[in-house]
């Protein structure tokens, strides 16, 4: 029962978990499906962060640009340099090969390091707002909306876009009900993000979620199926899209 939850802490952060020696596509799923409880974790830790910023006076600005630099390191960077190598994938001309091409280059183009920009200040100055007004739960469903994103993106029918790599260790292992499990509980959790607008929470859940999959079904036109890369992508954007709406009316 722990192989999943085990696998993909010793996948997505640093925590010294060591997974199964023998690694098949059985075994990525489980991780896969554990994923948002990993979400859960980042978020509790960026929640502590944030938390003992402002107990210390430090502005919510500060304090969520310390929160996302946590992330950064306890996830590795790697969900950041997907961003970056996706977003040049579908920044350049081509065909899907040459896009491929482009996202393993291994350099961060100007599509990258924009997208790097614009969404790591998002999730800062968001969480500093969040954080500002006490909307703790608020957080950790930001974070782990982001992991939930990528179970629906390795859902039944994904293909991946190459025959190795990771892409293709998890795509298209997730059963729909397992998919329809997470959303649910993402959608009913977040009715406890905006504290004097219960229906916000689940509305913006719902739509950035639904924005996640149509980004992932676009990548999968443009690359000819998802990536680590594109995975990594889902996460960051998805993850920002619920901290701007959590926000909106504020």
């Amino acid at each position: 029962m722990l192989v999943g939850p085990r696998l993909a802490l010793s996948w997505l952060t640093v925590v010294p978990v060591r997974g199964p020696q023998d690694i098949g596509r059985p075994e990525a799923g489980r991780a896969i499906a554990a994923t948002p409880l990993v979400g859960v974790f980042l978020g509790a830790v960026s929640v502590f962060v944030l938390w003992c910023s402002t107990a210390l006076s430090l502005s919510g600005m500060l304090a969520g640009f310390l929160a996302v630099g946590t992330l950064a390191l306890l996830t590795r960077g790697m969900h950041i340099d997907g961003l970056a190598d996706t977003a040049d994938g579908l920044g350049c001309y081509g065909p899907p090969e040459r896009a491929r091409e482009v996202m393993l280059s291994g350099s961060a183009g100007p599509f990258g390091v924009a997208a790097i920009a614009l969404v790591l200040a998002i999730q800062a100055t968001g969480f500093g707002a969040l954080a500002e007004n006490g909307s703790w739960a608020a957080i950790v469903l930001a974070v782990a909306a982001g992991r939930v994103a990528v179970v629906l993106a390795c859902r039944r029918g994904v293909s991946a876009a190459t025959e190795r790599g990771f892409g293709a260790l998890v795509a298209g292992t997730q059963a729909l009900w397992v998919v329809a499990v997470w959303l649910v509980c993402a959608v009913a959790a977040s009715i406890l993000a905006v504290h004097d607008r219960w229906w916000q929470g689940p509305i913006v859940m719902a739509v950035a979620l639904a924005g996640g999959a149509l980004f992932v079904h676009h990548c999968c036109r443009r690359f000819g199926g998802i990536s680590g890369d594109v995975l990594g992508a889902v996460v960051e954007t998805t993850t920002s899209v619920v901290v701007v709406g959590f926000l909106l009316g504020r």
